[in-house]
């Protein structure tokens, strides 16, 4: 049986893909120029998610007002490690969470349909102290995933969930060092 504690992604040698969703402005600003540029703020936390499916269920596939648009933002493994590294676990004492440069949490994975399942996907909140690495230094590509998504919420809800899983990234398990343990993610 898997860890309960798990992180799944879309991963190569060098990056790993996190999921965001944002309103048109944000989104069509940022593939413009190619990265994260105003009206994107960086002024205020944000979060990354490596389960595609969880940030389904969070943008209810792209139709949230503010979440219209998915991007899958590939970032370099070094500053996903780095990321985690400096990371505080939500439930951790409040003061330290507070002076968390980064923020995680775990909450249930979902399936295509939305249904809570018995593993945990991270979502990893960047803190205003680090949100100009994230952008400048970690991120290496985006690319903008909506019409994908739109077209697997179709099959979805047209009772097509296993027609839709082809549209959906290939993820598999982060080999993540024993160093983030503290994250609750060893096996």
């Amino acid at each position: 049986m898997a860890p309960a504690h798990q992180i799944r992604a879309d991963y190569d040698a060098r990056t790993i893909v996190v999921y965001q969703a944002y309103p048109p402005a944000i989104a069509d600003a940022a593939l413009r120029a190619g990265r994260f540029v105003a009206p994107f703020s960086f002024q205020r936390m944000t979060w990354i998610k490596p389960s595609f499916l969880w940030l389904m269920h969070r943008s209810n596939w792209a139709r949230k007002p503010g979440q219209e648009r998915v991007l899958a933002v590939r970032m370099t493994r070094e500053g996903w490690e780095e990321a985690l590294s400096q990371a505080s676990l939500t439930t951790a004492d409040p003061a330290v969470v507070a002076q968390a440069a980064v923020h995680v949490q775990w909450d249930p994975e979902r399936s295509p349909r939305g249904a809570a399942l018995n593993h945990y996907s991270i979502q990893v909140g960047i803190s205003r102290r680090l949100i100009r690495t994230f952008t400048d230094d970690w991120t290496v590509g985006l690319t903008d995933l909506t019409p994908q998504v739109h077209k697997a919420a179709a099959l979805v809800q047209s009772g097509r969930a296993a027609q839709a899983q082809r549209l959906l990234p290939t993820e598999r398990v982060y080999p993540m060092p024993r160093a983030l343990d503290h994250l609750g993610s060893a096996p």
